[in-house]
């Protein structure tokens, strides 16, 4: 299957570099200035346009494998001793998806010393380490030019040792120019979107794009436990009914697409929210409700994208206009946003929180019936109702694969 479908792969790498750059102010952004630092450097030293490409794009995903803010807050201290899981984790989420093998090796050694590791690694890697730790070194509350001397003196004493010996004249060159430290702090979305503009453009087909969601799924569900397999469950569910419903084959994958993408927003949700083991109160609510606004914004951004944003964020509307966040009505829903409604209560009651047990068969159907009355899609209901052991069924099984990735992955980090 190679369906006509051209989604610019960078527009979704940004994508997912800003919503795991939601999970605390104090690594906003942390992604996206690395990428326009690394390729400041690769640009600087000449390196070929392909090179460049690969550790821009590592750069704009080098964190991603450090799961919860606690990992990330690590990846961000100076001191190298920690042992580094998120750069593994990374290698292992995106090293099967070829058009970014390249990148993940990069990403797998971004903390590696060259007094240690030498030419054992590559390049790129050594050049994503000595951004990561330049935007670092930077105090984002502070005037910025100020503070040039002082990283200048950290960075310098470290080539030949932390930083690879060949990256001192690239970093010289950049660093005695006042717009390279202006740029880093000046909106680097922009920056980095400008560079983009000069490389070759690469474009996702259906496949490619299916693939890369599905590893967006396991950054935004295996924060926790209790949701490291919802989204597999939402997009096997969704997928099952929009073929219930008469959708074409793309269509379906669509569906499942915006399955995987759908709980996007929820980088932005603490973990101490997501696992609470009680109802939210009025305040953590109010938290739990924007994550469907975060999810539209951010796959906004990507040209191409615009059906399966509608589908994967509306799914907390309702036909009656009380959902959230915009208050959409019945009338303004397509029937992909019902479906996905649909799929995300099914799974949502029938699946282990943390403040109670899944719904039994006859809870299940009683509670969808009566949100058929005025709140979810009464005939997209009804098909799902029409066909619960055959879609429960398949949702299991999504699920009972998404645990069991969740546990390697779990396991590496506890190692």
């Amino acid at each position: 299957m190679n369906m006509k479908m051209e989604i610019p792969m960078l527009d979704m790498i940004m994508a997912l570099s800003t919503a795991t750059d939601l999970i605390s102010p104090v690594i906003s952004g942390h992604h996206k200035r690395v990428a326009y630092i690394a390729h400041s450097l690769s640009k600087q030293m000449g390196l070929p346009i392909a090179e460049q490409e690969e550790i821009l794009m590592a750069g704009a995903l080098h964190d991603s494998g450090a799961l919860s803010l606690e990992e990330r807050l690590h990846a961000l201290n100076f001191e190298d001793d920690y042992p580094h899981l998120h750069a593994e984790i990374g290698y292992r989420l995106f090293k099967d998806f070829e058009p970014l093998t390249v990148s993940a090796s990069l990403i797998r050694h971004h903390h590696d010393r060259w007094d240690v590791y030498g030419q054992i690694i590559p390049a790129g890697s050594h050049i994503l380490h000595l951004a990561d730790r330049i935007d670092v070194l930077i105090d984002k509350n502070k005037e910025v030019l100020g503070q040039i001397d002082g990283i200048n003196r950290q960075i310098e004493s470290q080539f030949g040792h932390m930083f690879m010996p060949e990256l001192k004249d690239a970093y010289r060159a950049l660093a005695a120019k006042e717009s390279f430290w202006l740029d880093i702090i000046f909106k680097p979305l922009n920056n980095v979107k400008k560079r983009l503009a000069l490389l070759e453009p690469m474009f996702l087909n259906i496949d490619n794009l299916l693939d890369l969601t599905d590893i967006f799924r396991r950054i935004i569900d295996f924060r926790s436990r209790f949701t490291a397999t919802h989204s597999a469950g939402v997009a096997a569910v969704a997928e099952t009914l929009s073929r219930l419903l008469g959708f074409t084959e793309q269509q379906r994958h669509m569906m499942k697409i915006a399955g995987h993408l759908h709980d996007l927003g929820k980088l932005a949700i603490p973990e101490e929210i997501l696992e609470k083991p009680a109802a939210l109160n009025v305040y953590e609510f109010n938290i739990m409700r924007s994550h469907t606004f975060h999810t539209y914004r951010i796959l906004e951004s990507v040209k191409g994208l615009e059906e399966i944003n509608e589908w994967a964020s509306f799914h907390h509307e309702r036909i009656n206009g009380k959902g959230y966040p915009f208050h959409y009505n019945g009338s303004e829903l397509s029937l992909g946003a019902r479906i996905m409604a649909v799929a995300d209560a099914f799974t949502a009651i029938t699946e282990d929180r943390p403040y109670r047990k899944a719904m039994d068969k006859s809870q299940a159907i009683k509670t969808l019936n009566y949100m058929a009355i005025d709140s979810l899609d009464s005939d997209v209901v009804s098909m799902l109702i029409a066909n619960f052991d055959k879609i429960n069924g398949i949702c299991r099984s999504a699920q009972w694969s998404a645990i069991e990735e969740y546990d390697d992955f779990h396991m590496l980090t506890t190692k």
